[in-house]
């Protein structure tokens, strides 16, 4: 398909034996991950015309905020730029062949992502991502190093992450209200990044405030909170965006937008499952931290239900939580069935991804990707 690449790690395949999303003999064994090839030059350039332009502004104003959109600039490399692909995949999956104005649209749900992340390490009070400093990270150690006491340095932080994330959401809806279409495109691209906004403040708000229920939530109620914190706005609003500019009918635009929930829900469930189960190696994320936040996940919700919970329940938001007693939860997680229930989860929202895309509707190189999509969302390691 024009503007995208797959590029492929083979891995030990998390598919249940004998299963797979289509519900066929599963002989896939790789993740992968759609990135763009040709076009993300454009993207980039986008990118970096839109830095450039900034940093010329912020001139005018100092050193500090200088440094600031450089911060910012930082905060936005380094990602596999999904969002992006996604937006590009289903404009040329419908026809769309002008990359000139695509790329503003592609841009404008790659700002929406950072903006949300930099706002997600505030509300973690995060100074590092990734082991590598964030925006506060950078401004912490700014303010340090211009003489500020601790305190006031962690003030430095918290104000330049919120405005930093303030900057590129700013900049995600000026993009498409400059993009040269007709009304009636720009408002209904406006509505999906608005609602995309909107739905995910309300699953960023239930995360947090979930974190300190007394009891596990249902599994319906973990659902919709991945649904509306990360579905929506990774998922469903950047294919239905790229749809939306290329004309498809308004029942492609709906069932791409049932096929990005589904699939959303079902990468996040995978990535809850290897924040407790994975392999840090190759992760690059810790297999104790949401033990020890307590996090609210589907393998909670099913243990919640069993005779188990009693011996799970210490381990959740033990903020001392040893590795050895990190195993322990794991293995009565196992045994209870909570893993392999959260697996099954995931395989279902995939497979139900796939027949959301209903051949009559969907081109056929747009179906296949989005169905490679979906297999790869559950079967990988990473």
């Amino acid at each position: 398909m024009p503007g995208l690449a797959r590029r492929t790690s083979t891995v030990q395949s998390r598919t249940p034996p004998g299963r797979s999303a289509r519900g066929w003999p599963c002989r896939c064994t790789s993740w992968t991950v759609f990135v763009l090839d040709t076009v993300p030059a454009g993207v980039e350039t986008e990118l970096a015309r839109f830095f450039a332009a900034a940093r010329l502004r912020a001139s005018d104003y100092g050193e500090h905020y200088v440094a600031l959109w450089d911060s910012l600039e930082q905060a936005s490399r380094g990602g596999k730029r999904v969002r992006p692909a996604l937006v590009l995949a289903a404009y040329a999956g419908f026809g769309g062949r002008d990359q000139a104005l695509v790329a503003p649209v592609a841009v404008s749900f790659e700002l929406l992502h950072t903006a949300f992340l930099i706002h997600d390490d505030v509300i973690d009070r995060d100074l590092a991502r990734r082991g590598v400093a964030n925006i506060a990270g950078r401004f912490n150690d700014r303010a340090l190093a211009h003489g500020a006491a601790a305190d006031q340095a962690g003030v430095w932080a918290a104000a330049a992450a919120i405005l930093a994330g303030d900057l590129a959401l700013s900049e995600a809806h000026r993009a498409l209200a400059k993009l040269p279409v007709d009304v009636r495109t720009r408002l209904r691209l406006l509505d999906l990044l608005d609602g995309a906004v909107f739905v995910s403040a309300a699953g960023e708000l239930a995360d947090v405030t979930n974190s300190s229920a007394r009891h596990p939530l249902t599994v319906d109620e973990v659902i919709r909170t991945l649904e509306n914190k990360t579905a929506v706005y990774s998922f469903e609003a950047p294919l239905q965006a790229g749809a939306v500019l290329a004309g498809a009918s308004a029942e492609a635009i709906r069932l791409l937008g049932r096929y990005g929930r589904l699939v959303g829900v079902a990468f996040q469930l995978t990535d809850d499952l290897l924040g407790v189960f994975g392999d840090p190696l190759k992760t690059g994320k810790s297999v104790t931290a949401d033990l020890r936040e307590g996090k609210q996940t589907a393998l909670i919700a099913h243990a919640g239900g069993t005779e188990s919970w009693s011996l799970i329940a210490p381990y959740l938001g033990k903020i001392d939580l040893s590795d050895d007693e990190a195993e322990r939860a794991r293995e009565h997680l196992r045994a209870c069935g909570a893993k392999a229930a959260a697996e099954g989860l995931a395989y279902d929202h995939s497979r139900q991804a796939i027949e959301a895309l209903d051949p009559a509707v969907i081109p056929a190189g747009l179906r296949a990707s989005l169905t490679e999509l979906a297999d790869a969302a559950v079967n990988r390691a990473r």
